[in-house]
């Protein structure tokens, strides 16, 4: 219990770095997305509907994007009307993204 607490502290800073690297210049690799709900893991809206859909990020003060759907076409004017970010971790299909920053397009 205490290892793998340990571990998950020991991550933090990877995944610190790993946000920051994929926000630097030019076009983000994972692609823009827009999300109706961004915030902070912490934030209680974000905790409240994480935990609808069993995922627990206690512990983790990372952003996230909550019913997110890849922007295809760059420019389109309107095309989000939530949040438009770029994420490090988009593996549940756009329903969870995490790792967010915001992006202005």
């Amino acid at each position: 219990m205490v290892f793998s607490r340990a571990l998950i502290l020991a991550a933090l800073p990877l995944l610190a770095v790993a946000t920051a690297i994929q926000g630097r210049g030019g076009a983000p690799s994972s692609g823009a997305t827009c999300c109706s709900t961004f915030g902070e893991s912490s934030d209680p809206a974000i905790v409240s509907q994480l935990g609808l859909l069993g995922i627990i990020l206690s512990g983790l003060d990372v952003l996230v994007g909550i019913d997110c759907s890849p922007i295809t076409v760059i420019g389109a004017g309107g095309s989000c009307s939530g949040t438009t970010v770029t994420c490090t971790d988009n593996s549940k299909g756009g329903l969870v993204e995490i790792g967010c920053l915001p992006i202005t397009l």
